[in-house]
């Protein structure tokens, strides 16, 4: 790639602007509820833990994200890893996000994690968040996005697949409970930050002409460029761990190295900027949006240290206190897919020389024949905590295009609704009305990838929101 990279961090001046502009409206808007919330901390406060475990394979196996590559893995750039943060408040009620380095699960594996988790730990599901970073660098788990790997890989590596979809079943169990291990007083803040480095991917093509427009401020497209922070610190004010997310894809990189991508950069700078502090990424509503330019690993650490920048100013800015209070709600909605193929359309479809179409076509023909016919709904879910009676934290599954956070965020409370995509269930893309009716890639293309039998249907985008606000 030609393009010039993108700059590692803002200026200072543009980095301190930001950071008082944040916190003046973080002020303006709750200095009394910060005040009322410090207030009952002295009373009972939160209790959080964090801890972490490396989930890289330890075999080269086969990497998820893109159908172009030809062979497995051949080294690491960087580890990858899975996070837990637990959280409970006054009354007891327990929460656990987990932070993976992937580019997906799917639900079979997150209904097996969180069955283990309510087992051992009494967690019911509301009070369990999975979330993942889509890191395109990291291994195939399970069957998730199978027509474009699972399927269409020899028996070797389908089996080195498995084997690892059932250790890092272990390896998540393991890094939640020892985060409720951890769990000791702590004081709980947040603030939000900027970070302009993602970009419309569906308005601003060529991609090679992103950097000229981003000079002439011409740039197209819905973005969102917040970057919500919780900053949980012990008795002393010590950052204890630091929950941030982004709305943008981890695409920077397209090798055959385990990689982490931008947000693992993000995290490593976090965590050496916090000695002894666990830094943890929430991908938000990115679905449609990319790191701009891309493809060399000098702009993924770029990104990285950028992002974590934002994070830092947010930080070291007045932080609102919050509360000790955590409410929680989970739900799998039955989320209509349009008109779907018969069975002689995908015996048709088999014959393609589409290697990821006749693959799907052969996972549906399997369906058809073992039940008799095929799903007409999803089981989608969606999954919100409210901390501190402040913040929204909405969990949505998919690849969710960035029009359902800045609906969100304008429909409830702004900057404090946080809505994290790629959550619980990467099981395809979820378009808004909008990106349906254009189409493309995000518009239901890509559901051949996920083994969907169709695209979604129009009222998707009504479903998932109405869900939410109640």
């Amino acid at each position: 790639m030609t393009d010039s990279p993108h700059p590692a961090s803002r200026p200072v001046l543009q980095r301190a602007a930001l950071a008082a502009l944040s916190s003046l409206v973080l002020i303006l808007s709750g200095t009394g509820v910060a005040q009322e919330a410090h207030d009952a901390q002295e009373e009972t406060p939160w209790k959080a833990g964090a801890a972490k475990v490396e989930i890289t394979p330890e075999e080269l196996m086969w990497m998820a994200g893109y159908g172009s590559r030809k062979a497995p893995a051949e080294g690491k750039l960087t580890p990858l890893w899975a996070k837990a943060l637990a959280l409970e408040d006054a009354e007891g009620n327990r929460g656990v996000i987990v932070t993976l380095d992937l580019v997906g699960i799917g639900r079979e594996l997150s209904r097996k994690v969180c069955q283990t988790l309510e087992s051992e730990y009494g967690l019911a599901r509301h009070q369990v968040a999975l979330c993942v970073s889509h890191t395109h660098s990291g291994p195939v788990v399970g069957k998730n996005l199978g027509p474009l790997h699972y399927w269409v890989v020899d028996d070797t590596q389908k089996h080195l697949i498995e084997a690892y979809a059932e250790s890092l079943h272990g390896k998540i169990v393991q890094v939640a409970g020892e985060a409720l291990a951890h769990l000791q007083p702590a004081r709980v803040q947040w603030g939000s930050g900027k970070c302009t480095f993602a970009v419309n991917r569906r308005e601003n093509k060529p991609y090679t002409s992103v950097p000229e427009w981003r000079e002439k401020g011409t740039l197209k497209g819905p973005v969102d460029h917040d970057v919500p922070v919780l900053t949980l610190r012990d008795e002393a004010g010590a950052v204890q761990a630091v929950l941030f997310g982004y709305a943008c894809h981890a695409t920077v990189l397209n090798g055959n190295q385990w990689c982490a991508d931008y947000p693992g950069y993000a995290q490593t700078a976090l965590e050496e900027a916090y000695p002894g502090a666990v830094a943890l990424f929430w991908a938000g509503c990115g679905g449609d949006q990319n790191p701009l330019p891309r493809q060399e690993i000098p702009l993924a650490m770029a990104y990285g240290e950028e992002l974590a920048a934002a994070v830092e100013d947010v930080i070291n800015a007045p932080m609102a206190v919050l509360p000790p209070i955590l409410t929680g709600d989970y739900e799998e909605i039955a989320l209509p897919l349009a008109q779907l193929p018969t069975g002689e359309e995908l015996r048709k479809t088999i014959l393609s020389e589409n290697r990821f179409e006749a693959a799907r076509a052969k996972l549906l023909i399997g369906e058809l024949e073992e039940t008799g016919g095929l799903e007409a709904e999803y089981p989608y879910p969606v999954q919100r905590w409210r901390l501190g009676g402040e913040i929204d934290f909405v969990f949505l599954g998919g690849e969710v295009v960035v029009d359902y956070a800045l609906r969100l965020k304008k429909e409830r409370h702004g900057l404090r609704t946080w809505v994290a995509g790629y959550s619980n269930d990467v099981m395809a893309y979820i378009p808004s009305l909008r990106v349906l009716k254009e189409g493309g890639y995000e518009g239901g293309d890509s559901n051949t990838y996920y083994g969907l039998p169709g695209l979604w249907a129009p009222e998707v985008e009504e479903t998932i929101v109405k869900t939410v606000n109640r």
